[in-house]
């Protein structure tokens, strides 16, 4: 009894591309006896594109790990490195330059000649084919840029009426605002395991800095606004660094449309809060070598800036905004642990146990991250290299292709009562003597 030819097609095409059939089988000529017939099963076509078994989704998970720690390895080290600048520029018995939001504006404009230098110099890597046109950039970028200046004018007014300690404390809340702003715009799928790991992380962050502190309305509200603006502006800038329309899919290039917006921002906010036209009469412009000392030591941590935010946004573009600023939290972490062993500074029991359930808090995030990881299907091109989500062409086919129905295992009932019938006349023939 042989099958027909049109069988044989149909039943290629119900099965998974990636996969044999189930019920297919190959004889052994040499085993089978003489004289009779030797039937084979047409195998059903493999695809380049297959779907990732569990051993290589825990390969490409190790692999984006590390990859994903030497990117946050840069971020901290460029971040320690602006934050002891920043002690050193500001600090009255060091430097003492009295007006951090202007500090911050120059940092813009110095990052935006830097992408342009790096667009310039390498545009294969950091200049996409598109630009964006001038309706998405005033619909999408200058509405991040606005946010992000606002965050950081805020954060430095409130300041002036609270104490650093209490800062801290409301600035940790961002980490909710975040979460809060990844599933409304659904950059983050919802789910209450990890609802309940961030809260746990927050809970964890406030015992890691509570002190006695006075409240102060005014101070309260300016920070937890900055904290707010904070969750949008790092989930607008995720949804940028995904926009391969706008050509802002490249953290350079994100850095250099997002720049000049953010500095006029800020010199308006510098402006109205830190006075120009008394910050010019100061020392630090009142001569030649004044100004040239000053405009030294504002320029080259831009410099720094620059590649720190880069990192950031590599991060960010890799992981997504939730686990930036988880790797925000850890760095808080590493620098209080740091200065309590290195620098004696006194840790009371209440912070002890919250660096103990922050620490508890950003492992559960990690191992949440890695079971998503693990159980969700990751389409591999024929190189074994993950397809994209949002990629244009036969690429974005080939990846509705594999996550669709039938490779998940919610096949439709036709499909479902086909296979069915060719399985069970593989099973009446297997049964015939």
């Amino acid at each position: 009894m042989e099958r027909s030819r049109d069988e044989a097609e149909v039943y290629s095409l119900t099965e998974p591309l990636n996969h044999r059939a189930r019920f297919s089988f190959d004889l052994d000529p040499e085993s089978e006896p003489e004289g009779e017939e030797t039937i084979a099963y047409p195998a059903p076509p493999l695809s380049a594109a297959h779907i990732a078994s569990i051993e290589e989704r825990k390969r490409l998970w190790w692999r984006n790990a590390l990859i994903n720690l030497l990117f946050i390895g840069s971020w901290f080290g460029f971040a320690t490195l602006l934050s002891v600048y920043n002690k050193w520029m500001f600090s009255p018995k060091h430097y003492g330059f009295p007006a951090p939001l202007f500090v911050t504006t120059v940092h813009m404009f110095v990052q935006f000649a830097f992408a342009a230098l790096f667009r310039y110099i390498w545009p294969k890597r950091f200049k996409p084919a598109h630009d964006p046109t001038p309706k998405e950039y005033g619909k999408k970028a200058v509405p991040t840029a606005v946010a992000t200046g606002l965050d950081i004018g805020l954060s430095n007014l409130s300041l002036k009426t609270i104490t650093l300690s209490f800062y801290t404390m409301c600035k940790s809340s961002s980490l909710i605002f975040v979460l809060l702003f990844a599933f409304l715009f659904r950059l983050e799928q919802f789910s209450w395991r990890l609802i309940g790991v961030i809260f746990l992380i927050f809970s964890g962050v406030l015992l890691m800095v509570a002190t006695q502190t006075h409240f102060v309305l005014e101070g309260f509200i300016l920070v937890i606004s900055a904290s707010a603006l904070g969750g949008l502006r790092w989930s607008l800038t995720q949804m940028l660094l995904k926009d391969k329309k706008m050509g802002m899919d490249n953290p350079a290039s994100t850095i250099f449309w997002l720049a000049p917006s953010m500095g006029v921002t800020l010199a308006a906010a510098s402006l109205a809060i830190e006075k120009w036209p008394v910050l010019f009469a100061t020392k630090y412009f009142q001569d030649a070598a004044h100004v040239a000392s000053t405009a030294f030591y504002l320029t080259v941590p831009g410099i720094i800036a620059f590649f720190m935010v880069l990192s950031e946004f590599y991060i960010i573009q890799r992981t997504g905004v939730v686990p930036m600023s988880i790797a925000g939290i850890a760095k808080e972490v590493s620098t209080i642990t740091i200065s309590a062993w290195t620098f004696g500074d006194q840790l009371t029991p209440l912070n002890i146990t919250g660096v103990g359930i922050t620490v508890a808090g950003i492992a559960l995030f990690t191992y949440h991250k890695y079971r998503k990881s693990i159980d969700s299907p990751i389409p591999l091109d024929a190189h074994g290299n993950p397809i994209p989500e949002g990629e244009e062409g036969e690429d974005e086919e080939e990846r509705a292709h594999l996550t669709g129905p039938h490779h998940r295992g919610e096949e439709d009932d036709e499909v479902r009562k086909l296979r069915t019938t060719l399985v069970t006349r593989d099973l009446i023939w297997l049964t015939l003597p």
